[in-house]
């Protein structure tokens, strides 16, 4: 019967960590967006997120966020969620499903613990600005 389901792989469809400006906060603050940049749209997207890890000795861990879209056209982005400087010092992890046609999709992006800094930036796609990617 396992031989019976296929998983799809998913393919140019990753998050990135974009730092921006907060006139909120009054600072720089990094917010995760979902990037398609394939050519098809995205459907149905669900994104669930949560950070965990070890802070001096002390496991840590955050509540579940749920994000819901009900279409990420293609070669385009949508914003997810702000990160708190607290919580860039734990794994963030999020796991991302959705449709294309019939066929469900889902992959698990973590951005390991101390790694959404500007040392690690890259261009991303479509954005056209820094940014740590998670494929």
């Amino acid at each position: 019967m396992k031989a019976d389901i296929t998983i799809p792989k998913v393919e140019n469809v990753f998050l990135a960590a974009v730092q921006e400006w907060s006139d909120d906060f009054m600072d720089k603050v990094w917010h995760v967006y979902l990037v398609n940049d394939s050519d098809y749209d995205l459907d149905s997207v669900m994104v669930v997120s949560k950070a965990f890890g070890t802070i001096d000795g002390e496991m840590k861990k955050t509540a579940l966020l749920r994000h819901a879209f009900m279409q990420v056209p293609s070669v385009s982005v949508a914003k997810i969620e702000m990160i708190e400087n607290n919580v860039l010092r734990l794994n963030n992890e999020f796991m991302v499903t959705y449709f294309i046609g019939s066929t469900l999709y889902d992959k698990k992006f973590i951005f390991k613990a101390q790694s959404i800094t500007p040392d690690y930036v890259e261009e991303v796609p479509i954005l056209f600005v820094d940014g740590v990617i998670a494929r």
